[in-house]
């Protein structure tokens, strides 16, 4: 039975990382794309839980690691998710801290 980010210690989440990175790694060589991309999800969770969402505040605008280019601006935090706007679009999304990279700009 799996258990929570939230209730794992920092050693237990660096662990589970490595291991989802290895599957990933092994779905890739599969060619299981679907399946790397679960993992990889996974593995953003999982980092998430090992930074500080009050670094995180609203109205501050992130660039998306995933989505170079992309802007993101926080209207709200729930625990170690972000929600709020991407770029120029309407519709309110969520993501983990970790995909969020301090704007250059």
């Amino acid at each position: 039975m799996s258990r929570l980010f939230s209730d794992m210690s920092e050693f237990e989440i660096h662990e589970e990382i490595r291991s989802l990175t290895e599957k990933a790694r092994k779905a890739e060589q599969h060619g299981i794309v679907n399946e790397v991309a679960v993992y990889e999800r996974k593995i953003a969770m999982a980092k998430s839980y090992l930074l500080d969402p009050s670094d995180y505040k609203k109205g501050e605008v992130y660039e998306l690691a995933n989505d170079p280019g992309s802007m993101f601006e926080i209207s709200y935090m729930n625990g170690v998710f972000a929600w709020g706007y991407r770029n120029d679009n309407k519709d309110l999304e969520a993501f983990p801290i970790s995909m969020l990279r301090k704007n250059k700009a």
